[in-house]
């Protein structure tokens, strides 16, 4: 069989038998794209002929592409690996090639966090646009958007997808669809309940129609908003509330992490909020914890 027939069968498997999403997917396929070519430029046709050199050789390959990071590098490695792998499991090949290939090793960056007064700027940021101008149903969407994302550390895509029916303001949950298609219960706090009903009662209503297909957060021409969507207004507001460095939807997740561990939550807690699969990804929030407990021992200690 050919390249193409194979990654199409370990493509339908992902999504078929593990559900990725639709952007995992893309992301795969991709992937392997690039080890088939690596691959073929081997003189290796299929993926029967792969050896274990020519997997070896696939981390130099990446190491070589400048437009290429360290982090993409290890997903392009670890997207080869698993198919590979796959195809073992059913029975196309007898041996897996890339069995005694390691993932290139990574730096781990610390991720950008706002601090509790930025957060606030940033949640406030819409309501003072609101003040300066008439026009009220985005800011006020706005508002709903940025505070649940920090209440909850939800990631875009996740909002994006929630649904109205997916809100409990009796109990103070939302019931999100993370990776995997795996659900999970997130607590939410007064501020960002407040913030959703205002928005429910005052906005949405006039927006809604038959394109909305009960999501709760649209565009004001009735749509379900885009992941560029939510980026864009919550750089925006960042702009605007006067803060330094980068400002995303990825951001408030960060920060959301963090001060919950700063303020004596549970690791495994936070891990469950998340959506987390392993809890050394959750641990990388404890070494930011670490920076900001360092930073106040050299400037409050004697001998610091």
């Amino acid at each position: 069989m050919s390249f193409d027939a194979d990654v199409k069968s370990f493509l339908d498997y992902i999504v078929v038998e593990r559900g990725y999403s639709p952007n995992t997917l893309e992301s795969y396929a991709r992937d392997l794209k690039l080890f088939a070519t690596h691959c073929e430029a081997c003189g290796e046709k299929s993926a029967l002929e792969v050896t274990p050199d020519t997997v070896c050789a696939f981390t130099g390959f990446l190491a070589q592409k400048q437009t290429y990071k360290s982090s993409s590098a290890a997903r392009s490695l670890a997207a080869a690996k698993s198919f590979l792998k796959f195809l073992v499991a059913e029975g196309t090949l007898k041996h897996d090639p890339s069995v005694y290939t390691e993932r290139p090793k990574q730096w781990q960056r610390l991720p950008h966090v706002l601090s509790p007064e930025n957060a606030n700027k940033l949640t406030q940021s819409p309501r003072e646009a609101m003040d300066r101008s008439h026009r009220r149903r985005i800011p006020l969407r706005d508002t709903a958007i940025i505070e649940l994302l920090y209440a909850t550390g939800m990631r875009v895509s996740e909002l994006c997808n929630l649904r109205v029916d997916g809100l409990s303001f009796d109990e103070a949950t939302v019931r999100v669809t993370g990776k995997g298609e795996k659900t999970r219960i997130i607590p939410v706090g007064r501020a960002a309940l407040d913030a959703v009903r205002t928005y429910l009662v005052h906005v949405r209503p006039t927006w809604s129609g038959t394109k909305d297909g009960g999501k709760l957060f649209l565009s004001k021409g009735g749509r379900p908003m885009a992941r560029e969507d939510v980026w864009a207004l919550v750089k925006k507001h960042g702009r605007a509330a006067g803060l330094v460095g980068k400002c995303s939807p990825h951001t408030l997740r960060h920060s959301f992490a963090t001060h919950l561990l700063e303020g004596g939550a549970n690791l495994r807690a936070v891990q469950e909020m998340l959506g987390h699969a392993d809890v050394t990804t959750t641990e990388l929030y404890t070494h930011v914890d670490a920076k900001r407990l360092l930073s106040v021992h050299r400037q409050f200690h004697p001998r610091g």
